[in-house]
C-alpha cells in the first residue's frame, strides 16, 4: 500500500510543478485558462474515482467522490479568505500564483499528517470520533450565527514572529520570499510574500480543523481521505482564478456550508446507532449545494443606494 501513497504523492507534485513551470510561467492567469484548469482538475479527480471503482468497488469509489464534493465544496469558503488577504497585502496579480503554489504544498503536508493523525487516533481512541462530531455541530452553527471566517492578517502570531526574527522589505522582490543585501544592507531580508504565505498557510490550518473531520465523517480510509482532500486543494488553486470575480455571488453558500458541517457532525455523533448511506450523504451534500448557488443567484444581494 505504501507504494500507492508514494506514487500518488509524486504524481501530485509532479502536476503542481507541471503547473507553475510550464502552464503558468509568467505569472498571470487568465479566467478562460483558469476555468481551463478548473475542468482538467474535475476531469483527472473523475478519472482516478473511475481508477479506484476498478481497484477497490464501487463502495470505495462512492466514499471518494462523496469525500471530493465535500471538500471541494467546502475548500471553496477558503477562497473569499484568499481574496482578503491578497487585497489586504496588496499583492500583484502576477505573484498570487506563486504564492498559491507554495500554500498547497504546505497545506498537503499539513493535511497528510492531521489524516493520518486522526485515524489513529480515533482507532485507538473510539470516544474522539464523538468529540470531532461535536466539533463540526459547533462550526456549522458559529458559521451559520456568525457568517463567513474572518482574517485580521495584523493579528497573525506567525506574522509577528516574522518580523522580530528578522526586516521585512517595504516592496515585492520579484516574486521571492527572502533577499540578500536590500537597498545595500547586509543580512537576510524577509518579503512581504513571505508574510502573505504565512497567512495563507496558518489560515489553512485553521480550515484543516473542519474540513478533515468533515471527511472522517463519510470514511476512515486513510487513502481515500487523503487523496479526496489532495485533488479538492489542487483543483482550489484554478478554480480562485476562476471565479475570483464572483466571490461575492453566492451569498447563501456559507448557510449551506454550515448545514453541511452540522450534517456531517451529527452522522458522526449517532454513527453507532443510526448508519447513512454513503450514497445518502453524497445526495444531501450536493443537494444542499444546489439550493445555496440557486438560491443566490435568484436572490442577489441588493446594493445600497448611495445616499446624497
Amino acid at each position: 500500500m505504501i507504494y500507492f501513497w508514494i506514487i500518488f504523492n509524486l504524481f501530485a507534485i509532479g502536476m503542481l510543478v507541471l503547473d507553475l513551470r510550464v502552464f503558468h510561467r509568467h505569472g498571470r492567469v487568465r479566467s478562460r485558462e483558469a476555468l481551463a484548469r478548473s475542468a482538467l482538475w474535475l476531469s483527472l479527480a473523475a478519472a482516478f474515482a473511475a481508477l479506484v471503482f476498478f481497484w477497490q468497488g464501487r463502495q470505495v469509489a462512492i466514499e471518494f467522490v462523496t469525500g471530493y464534493v465535500l471538500e471541494l465544496s467546502l475548500s471553496v469558503d477558503n477562497l473569499f479568505i484568499f481574496l482578503v488577504i491578497f487585497r489586504y497585502f496588496a499583492v500583484p496579480e502576477e505573484y498570487q500564483h506563486r504564492v498559491l503554489f507554495w500554500g498547497i504544498l504546505g497545506a498537503l503536508l499539513m493535511r497528510g499528517s492531521f489524516i493520518l493523525a486522526g485515524i489513529g487516533l480515533i482507532q485507538r481512541f473510539h470516544w474522539i470520533f464523538y468529540g470531532l462530531g461535536a466539533l463540526l455541530v459547533y462550526s456549522g452553527i458559529r458559521l451559520a450565527f456568525v457568517g463567513e471566517h474572518k482574517v485580521d492578517p495584523s493579528r497573525n502570531p506567525i506574522v509577528k514572529a516574522i518580523r522580530r526574527l528578522m526586516p521585512v522589505t517595504d516592496t515585492y522582490q520579484a516574486g521571492r520570499f527572502l533577499v540578500r543585501g536590500w537597498q545595500g544592507n547586509r543580512g537576510l531580508y524577509a518579503t512581504p510574500l513571505l508574510i502573505v504565505l504565512a497567512v495563507i498557510e496558518t489560515t489553512d490550518l485553521l480550515f484543516a480543523v473542519d474540513s478533515i473531520p468533515a471527511v472522517l465523517a463519510i470514511t476512515l480510509n486513510a487513502f481515500i481521505v487523503y487523496t479526496s482532500n489532495v485533488f479538492a486543494i489542487l483543483g482550489l488553486r484554478s478554480l480562485f482564478f476562476a471565479i475570483s470575480g464572483l466571490m461575492k455571488v453566492f451569498r447563501f453558500l456559507h448557510t449551506g456550508l454550515a448545514l453541511i458541517l452540522i450534517l456531517m457532525g451529527l452522522k458522526m455523533i449517532a454513527a453507532d446507532y443510526f448508519k447513512v448511506p454513503t450514497l445518502v450523504m453524497l445526495g444531501v451534500v450536493a443537494a444542499v449545494l444546489t439550493v445555496s448557488i440557486v438560491a443566490s443567484l435568484l436572490y442577489p444581494t441588493r446594493e445600497r443606494p448611495m445616499r446624497s
